[in-house]
């Protein structure tokens, strides 16, 4: 059994998920992959359980009731993760906006170089987002500057959502208690790590806008992230248990 699980939640992604689930799994180092599906109207669903007796014991789906979220859906797969016993748990897009190849390089940030948690970083080495318009590149740079100075985070790709977390992380993390849902999710998750006394680092990637299927952004998540942030700089989270 491999050591590692890539989460990736779905609503509505038949164009890409078949291809990210087979690219992943032709990577040189083995990952398996738990989808979690939010009872998507386009069929995702069948698609992936047409391919679960290909990849026996190495592709899962999680079947949700509905739309419920971009944080739930991720702290269902932790929990799920955590049951199961993997010790490298991933977050990852199912749009090929993140490179199935960078997964390897994530996990050597962990499993190598001995980092708890790693993330697939946008602005670590400058700006590297190809196909989005100037408009939305501008607003996640400057949206991770608000966050850092607001919080006082040192990370420089706070919304991120490509990210590689060991499991001891998510069990000390109260992930009953990380409230937010859309990108505010990806910066509440960052913050209580770093907060806690985690090491995280950033592994600079190219980010590539998806190019089938439809983005979930909207203005609510947005709104999430910039009033959530205010909040999150009062939070008090207790430091980790392990050394």
């Amino acid at each position: 059994m491999t050591d590692s699980i890539v989460i990736i939640p779905t609503y509505n992604e038949k164009e890409n998920i078949e291809n990210i689930i087979r690219k992943v799994f032709s990577l040189e180092k083995e990952f398996n992959v738990l989808v979690v599906e939010d009872n998507s109207p386009d069929g995702t669903a069948a698609i992936i359980k047409k391919l679960m007796p290909e990849f026996p014991e190495r592709l899962f789906i999680e079947e949700r009731t509905g739309k419920l979220g971009l944080g739930t859906a991720y702290i269902h797969g932790f929990k799920w993760a955590l049951k199961n016993g993997y010790e490298f748990i991933f977050e990852m897009d199912a749009d090929f906006s993140h490179n199935p190849e960078d997964l390897i390089r994530l996990y050597n940030a962990n499993a190598v170089e001995g980092n708890d948690v790693s993330i697939g970083s946008r602005y670590i080495t400058g700006v590297n987002v190809v196909n989005w318009p100037m408009g939305r590149v501008l607003m996640s740079y400057y949206a991770s500057a608000y966050v850092r100075l607001i919080t006082g985070l040192k990370i420089r790709d706070t919304t991120a959502g490509f990210m590689c977390y060991r499991a001891q992380v998510l069990k000390e993390i109260e992930l009953d208690n990380i409230k937010f849902t859309g990108y505010a999710f990806q910066i509440e998750m960052k913050f209580t790590a770093t907060k806690m006394g985690f090491n995280v680092k950033e592994v600079p990637i190219i980010f590539t806008d998806r190019t089938e299927g439809t983005s979930k952004m909207s203005g609510g998540i947005f709104k999430e992230a910039i009033f959530g942030v205010l909040r999150l700089r009062f939070k008090k989270i207790p430091k980790r248990l392990t050394a």
